[in-house]
């Protein structure tokens, strides 16, 4: 028969390891504090991080919002240990003992988990946000287009890569940099075609540097891009293939300005390229991500504009419109369900001097 000192040390530690296992995690935390922000109180795009329970705001980031308030607000977030507002007077301990049920978020505030000192490989939204309608942004997402040229009508699309941080820091007083990693592959399909031919391939990668602080972001990265024909394509229709491939080094300048818009503009520099290309090119751009729909999707809408030097400083136009689906627990990951419209030069390496034009339908996945 176990002694009574051995029920009681037994029943101690089951207590404990109960309450351990209630006790919510740094990206629960995150989540649930951006959602009261923005419903509750409507700040949109605060930078929230969370370490170790320790939640910290900026105060230039709670507009008229009085500090007092905001910490009275996030109380009721389960597991928080300390609440600081930087550049405000010391915030009081929350009383953590509170309650209550898990209010999804209505989008735009931006969730910074664990993030108060330099941090490796990140799991985090990335300091830059993806650029929704450009054509080559690296991402997981599959689309049909209808082309309107004689060569393809039925078009298949995939993408498949992602952006990743390596390592990140803070930068001043509210700014964070880091350095990650773009790379992708982005492959179109003849669906008219018997076997559904691998048309072009385009394989993208090159290393990133980015900077952040409110509602500024800046982008620099050098990347290689080369161009590669399916083999049924070349058997069936004998093009003569070109040797298509390119390092650029750019720079992009966003800016969330009223909530729901961004603006972004920049320009490269093409270091080499095969064929020989003219060197400059332009980039801008404006995005509308609206508030929440209905719970966990949002209206979107992105226009992406590209010029370059080669083709005599025409514009390239995609425009992407549709429905946003997101978990607020977990900020950067989402789901785009979106019509498309492009003109101009094709964004497929092999055919870069054709002029293009197709609507379609896609799938974007966002990590």
């Amino acid at each position: 028969m176990p002694s009574p000192r051995l029920i009681a040390s037994l029943s101690c530690f089951l207590g404990v390891c109960a309450v351990a296992a209630q006790q919510p995690e740094d990206p629960y935390i995150a989540g649930y504090a951006a959602a009261i922000l923005e419903r509750e109180l409507r700040i949109p795009k605060a930078t929230v991080r969370v370490k170790d329970g320790v939640l910290t705001l900026a105060a230039r980031d709670l507009g008229n919002v009085q500090s007092d308030r905001v910490i009275e607000v996030l109380e009721a977030v389960p597991g928080v240990v300390r609440i600081e507002i930087e550049g405000a007077p010391p915030a009081i301990p929350p009383d953590a003992a509170r309650d209550v049920p898990v209010t999804p978020s209505d989008g735009g505030t931006r969730v910074v988990v664990g993030e108060a000192d330099s941090s490796l490989l990140s799991n985090t939204p990335l300091l830059f946000e993806p650029l929704h309608a450009d054509p080559r942004w690296p991402h997981f997402g599959a689309a049909y287009h209808a082309y309107g040229g004689d060569e393809l009508e039925n078009v298949a699309t995939v993408s498949f890569g992602e952006s990743f941080s390596f390592y990140r820091r803070p930068a001043g007083a509210n700014g964070r940099w880091e350095v990650g990693i773009q790379a992708g592959v982005f492959a179109i399909f003849d669906l008219d075609a018997d076997s559904k031919d691998l048309v072009n391939a385009d394989y993208f990668v090159g290393p990133v540097v980015a900077w952040r602080n409110g509602p500024w972001s800046v982008l620099g990265r050098i990347y290689h891009q080369s161009s590669h024909l399916g083999d049924e394509y070349l058997l069936r229709t004998g093009v003569n293939r070109l040797n298509v491939s390119y390092e650029v080094a750019d720079v992009l300048l966003s800016v969330d300005l009223a909530d729901p818009l961004r603006l972004y503009a920049g320009g490269g520099y093409v270091l080499h390229s095969e064929p020989d290309l003219d060197h400059w090119l332009a980039q801008g751009g404006v995005e509308l991500i609206g508030p929440s729909a209905w719970e966990g999707a949002r209206l979107v809408a992105a226009i992406d504009v590209q010029s370059r030097e080669h083709h005599d400083w025409d514009r390239d136009l995609s425009v992407r419109a549709g429905i946003q689906l997101e978990d607020p627990g977990a900020a950067s990951r989402r789901l785009q369900i979106l019509v498309e419209y492009y003109n101009g030069r094709s964004p497929n390496g092999q055919f870069f001097d054709q002029d293009i034009e197709f609507f379609g339908v896609g799938l974007h996945f966002y990590f």
